[in-house]
Parts: structure tokens; C-alpha cells; sequence
């Protein structure tokens, strides 16, 4: 007798529907019928998907309370801040204050400066003499992350973000990260005092870094800003160099 797909014992029906995109599981397999919907949500199910992307851990059996949620998260996850490195000249990014002889791209190590830890990174965005502050707005929905995941399962957002001085000047960086939202009413902020490095400094890249937990329910967007300026108030380019942002959201894998 021909048998049906239907007819599959369940591990077979769990290492079948595995292999498919999680788009199609949601919107169409999860819809066939009742026993397909069973096994879509089956934790087996988003267990195997884990392991066959490479998301899985034993470690982490013992942690994750919804083996669908983390796999869509570990799947979502990449840095939300688009030209991060000077790449793509100014694009994406807004230009909020752009003050002395402006913002300027220039290729590491630059003059009086240090290479990168991180070879794949090539060129950094530098602040004059007066204020220089750029930003970016994130849409969450527009990336992927829709409003009931950010309520009910609050990822963690983790940002981060180089920045160093020239040898032969004194500058300032600042930093500021807000949770927004629909209403672009801010529900968290990292803001941390401004770091202002003094002249003759051994003009090493150092890395901030910060993880929202536990943040209120309602986050739509993210916005961040970063520079600051040199602190001689020297024609040029001496100011606070800055590259290499991210924002990422979901578990650390």
C-alpha cells in the first residue's frame, strides 16, 4: 500500500521537516494539518535545527527554556549596524553634529596610531576639533524582531564599540545607546561618563561594551551615537577615532 507522508513515525517526520527554512515551517508546514503542527513545535524539532546550523551546545540543554525562540534568535543574529567600518564612505550613518574641519574616514593604522586586534578591519571614522557625533536608528521589525519576541522574551542586546586616540593629541570620546519605543520614548540608556584621553597616550584601540538584560517591555528601536573631539582644538583631523560598532541581539554563542 502507498503509504502517505502522514504515515512517517514522528523521528522520521522530525528529521525531515528539520531540513526546511524556518519561514516555510511557520507559514505553511505548521498550517497542513494537526499532526504537523505538533511536530513543528516539537522541542526535538528545533533542537535538530540547532545542531544542524551549528547553534547547538550541551552545554546548554540544561538553560533554554524554548529551543524555537533560541534557534530563531541564533538564526536573526548578525551586527544590526550597517557600515560599521567606514566601508561604504557615510552611508547609514546620520550625521548629528559635524563641527571643525568635520568627520573624515582614514585607513589604519593612520598617522601616529595603532593597527587594530581585528585584521578585517581596515579603515576608521575620526572627529576634528569640534563637537563630531554620528548615529543610527534600528527598526527592530524592519531586522526581523517582532514586537511579542522583544516583550516576552527580552533578548539580550549587546553593544559595542572601538575607539583610540592619536599618540600626539588629547581627545575625547562619548557613547550613548537608548532603548526607544513606538513613541521614540527612551526605556533604557547606556551612557557612561565621557573618556577623555590626555596627550602622549600610548594610542592603543580599546573596545566598550554593554548588555541590556531584564530592559522594559515596548522596545522598537535602538539608537546609537558615538565620537567626540580633540581637545586641543588643533586644525585637522586629531580628535577621537571610532570603528568597528556593533549591536547584536540574542544569546552569546
Amino acid at each position: 500500500a502507498m503509504t502517505t507522508i502522514g504515515d512517517l513515525p514522528e523521528d522520521v517526520l522530525v528529521e525531515l521537516l528539520s531540513l526546511l527554512p524556518v519561514r516555510d515551517l511557520l507559514r505553511t508546514c505548521r498550517l497542513v494539518c494537526m499532526q504537523w503542527r505538533y511536530v513543528v513545535d516539537l522541542t526535538t524539532l528545533w533542537k535538530r535545527k540547532c545542531q544542524r546550523d551549528g547553534f547547538y551546545r550541551q552545554s546548554l540543554d540544561r538553560n533554554i527554556s524554548d529551543w524555537k525562540i533560541f534557534y530563531m534568535l541564533c538564526h536573526l543574529k548578525r551586527n544590526l549596524i550597517k557600515n560599521p567600518c567606514a566601508e561604504e564612505n557615510f552611508q547609514h550613518w546620520t550625521l548629528d553634529d559635524n563641527e571643525g574641519d568635520e568627520w573624515k574616514i582614514e585607513d589604519l593604522p593612520g598617522a601616529h596610531g595603532n593597527d587594530m586586534p581585528d585584521p578585517a578591519v581596515h579603515k576608521y571614522f575620526v572627529t576634528s576639533y569640534g563637537p563630531c557625533f554620528k548615529s543610527q536608528l534600528i527598526t527592530l521589525k524592519k531586522e526581523g524582531y517582532w514586537n511579542q519576541l522583544m516583550d516576552e522574551k527580552r533578548p539580550e542586546i549587546t553593544v559595542k564599540d572601538w575607539y583610540a586616540a592619536r599618540f600626539d593629541c588629547g581627545c575625547r570620546y562619548e557613547l550613548t545607546v537608548r532603548l526607544l519605543s513606538k513613541d521614540y520614548i527612551v526605556l533604557e540608556e547606556f551612557h557612561p561618563e565621557p573618556v577623555v584621553i590626555e596627550q602622549w597616550s600610548d594610542a592603543k584601540w580599546r573596545e566598550i561594551s554593554h548588555t541590556f538584560q531584564n530592559y522594559p517591555a515596548g522596545v522598537r528601536y535602538i539608537w546609537f551615537q558615538h565620537g567626540g573631539q580633540d581637545t586641543q582644538y588643533w586644525a585637522g583631523w586629531y580628535g577621537i577615532r571610532v570603528t568597528n560598532s556593533s549591536i547584536t541581539i540574542g544569546p552569546q554563542t
